[in-house]
């Protein structure tokens, strides 16, 4: 890992850079075309010039607020058939899920007799190691300095548990905090201070003591989660207030056990799932921010995301 030093001297560079270069190469977004760019973002440049800044993928984006953006999520991103888990949500890992363009993750996290670990329901079921799954992610924001990252934890541990996971992993130096109620900062703003990570839980309210790792359902609502076929979709709001100003959409059929990839055939192809998207939207009268899918390597949730960010 790059010392402190020599990594606060990089993103000072690109973050000055950032901010002087985005006003002028962004543009506005709204409901277009379905793109499908994926992947880390990269920057080009010809001859001697200074390359584009792009952030999640798109200079566009560089001058968005946060909660103007539209993030690919994936639902218990730790439970992956390629790691064997029992029928797991995910077909890939963590590292994989980053690296083809997605930019949310829901993570379960428990304490089995002492030990911090990923698991979902039980960690029979399949687990690993919250250290591990974190630096995971340390290592992608690591490599790629334009990129924005959330995390929803339903957690099962204690602030000051996740907090020591995030010490250990070296995650904790990407959080940012965010005050209930405080306008969003853009993503140029993020990557310009290093804080580049959005970590949410559910089970408990914000604490002083680790101002950065706040709750969900203050700051954000969502639409159900709970459907058995795709008739079943609804938009109606589930938990969180519909005035908080970030929107989470489950796009993911309910298996009895698990996940499965015949449900995620059935329901992450468009038309259906942009359509859905844009319906949760006019309904709600709200930007979606996290569009959440069971086997995102299945079906179109990337060409969705870049459709609502107006790609």
């Amino acid at each position: 890992m790059t010392s402190p030093a020599v990594r606060a001297a990089a993103l000072a560079l690109l973050g000055a850079f950032l901010v002087a270069s985005c006003s002028s190469s962004a543009g506005t977004g709204g409901a277009g075309g379905t793109g499908g760019t994926g992947g880390t973002s990269g920057t080009s440049g010809t001859g001697g010039s200074l390359p584009d800044p792009k952030c999640n993928g798109h200079a566009e984006l560089c001058d968005r607020p946060f909660d103007e953006v539209a993030y690919p999520m994936t639902h218990n991103a730790m439970s992956n058939a390629e790691a064997g888990w029992i029928l797991p949500n995910q077909n890939f890992g963590i590292t994989r899920q980053l690296g083809d363009g997605i930019r949310g993750m829901m993570l379960d996290t428990y304490d089995e007799d002492g030990e911090l670990l990923l698991c979902h329901t039980t960690c029979l079921a399949g687990s690993q190691p919250l250290v591990e799954g974190l630096e995971e992610i340390s290592t992608f924001l690591e490599a790629n300095p334009e990129e924005v990252v959330s995390i929803i934890f339903e957690n099962y541990i204690s602030h000051a548990q996740t907090a020591s996971a995030f010490e250990a992993s070296g995650l904790i130096d990407f959080v940012y905090a965010h005050g209930i109620g405080e306008t969003w900062p853009t993503l140029a703003e993020l990557i310009a201070t290093g804080t580049r990570l959005v970590v949410f839980q559910e089970k408990m309210p914000q604490e002083a003591e680790f101002p950065w790792l706040m709750n969900i359902w203050e700051h954000a609502w969502e639409t159900p989660f709970s459907f058995s076929t795709p008739e079943d979709f609804v938009c109606t709001p589930n938990r969180g207030d519909p005035a908080n100003p970030l929107f989470l959409v489950n796009h993911f059929l309910t298996a009895a056990l698990g996940g499965s990839p015949e449900s995620a055939e059935m329901v992450n192809h468009n038309p259906l799932f942009i359509d859905r998207v844009r319906q949760c939207a006019d309904e709600g009268d709200d930007f979606p921010n996290f569009i959440a899918v069971d086997f995102y390597d299945i079906g179109d949730v990337l060409d969705v995301a870049d459709a609502v960010n107006g790609f």
